[in-house]
C-alpha cells in the first residue's frame, strides 16, 4: 500500500499514514462501512472482504491550503487532488486492497463501481465530464435531518455544498429532490455564472418546474477543524 500510495498518488502528495495503519482486523470496519452508503454499490464479495480483513491502511493526502488560493486557482488544484485520489483508489484495489472508503466525505463505493469510476475519470475529454465523474465518486446525497436534505463532499471538489428544505411533499419524492441538488451542484461545479448567484435568487428545473429560492449559509453543521467541513459553505433551496 506505501509503495502504489507513493507511486500513483505521490504528485498530490499522498502517503501512507504508518501511525494509525496496522496489521489485524478491526472489528468497528463493517459498521464504518455500512454507514458509507455501502448498501447502494456493494455486493455480496465486498461484503465478505470487508468482514474478512485482515489489515487497515490509511492513506493521506498532504494538508489541503487551497481554500486560501483565489477561487479561479483553488478549483481546479482541488478537482486534481480528486482525480488523483479516485485514480489511487483504483490503484490500490488493483494491487490487492479489498474495500476502500473515504474518510473526508463518508463515502464508499463497491469495487466494481469504484472502478467503473477510475476508468471514467480517465476517458473524460472535458473539465465538466470530469467534474461529473468526480462528483458521482466524492459527494454523498441525499443526508436527511428530516427536515433538509443536504450533501457532503463538495469541499473536496472546490464548491459550497447543497441543502434542500424538505417538506411533505418533497419527501415522498426523493429521487425528484436528488435530481435537483445534482443540477444546482453540477451547476455550481461547471457554470461561471455561478459565483455571481445571490440570495433571493430563482432556481429550477426547467420552465414547467416548481421554483426554489435560494440562500447561501456557512458550514454550521460541522466543527471548523471536522474533516467534513466546508469553508465555502452550502446553498439551501426553499420552495418559492
Amino acid at each position: 500500500m506505501e509503495k502504489v500510495a507513493a507511486e500513483v498518488g505521490g504528485t498530490a502528495g499522498f502517503a501512507l499514514d504508518e501511525e494509525y495503519s496496522e496489521q489485524g482486523h478491526d472489528p468497528e470496519m463493517t459498521r464504518a462501512f455500512e454507514a458509507s452508503l455501502a448498501r447502494v454499490s456493494f455486493t455480496d464479495a465486498d461484503w465478505e472482504a470487508v468482514e474478512e480483513h485482515d489489515g487497515v491502511a490509511y492513506v493521506l493526502s498532504r494538508p489541503m491550503r487551497a481554500f486560501t488560493m483565489p477561487p479561479e486557482l483553488m478549483r481546479p488544484m482541488l478537482l486534481g487532488v480528486s482525480r488523483e485520489a479516485l485514480a489511487l483508489t483504483a490503484a490500490l484495489l488493483q494491487a490487492g486492497a479489498t474495500a476502500v472508503k473515504n474518510e473526508s466525505n463518508g463515502i464508499t463505493h463497491g469495487r466494481e463501481r469504484w472502478l467503473s469510476l477510475a476508468d471514467e475519470a480517465v476517458a473524460a475529454t472535458t473539465d465538466d465530464e470530469l467534474a461529473s465523474v468526480l462528483y458521482r465518486a466524492s459527494v454523498k446525497r441525499p443526508i436527511s435531518t428530516g427536515e433538509l436534505l443536504y450533501s457532503c463532499g463538495m469541499h473536496l471538489l472546490g464548491a459550497p455544498d447543497v441543502e434542500l428544505v424538505a417538506t411533505p411533499t418533497t419527501n415522498g419524492e426523493v429521487e425528484d429532490c436528488v435530481t435537483l441538488m445534482d443540477t444546482l451542484a453540477m451547476y455550481l461545479l461547471t457554470d461561471e455564472r455561478a459565483a455571481e448567484m445571490a440570495d433571493g435568487e430563482g432556481f429550477r428545473l426547467t420552465e414547467d418546474s416548481p421554483r426554489w429560492l435560494l440562500r447561501h449559509y456557512p458550514d454550521d453543521r460541522h466543527e471548523s477543524d471536522d474533516i467534513f467541513y466546508n469553508p465555502l459553505g452550502y446553498w439551501r433551496l426553499t420552495p418559492a
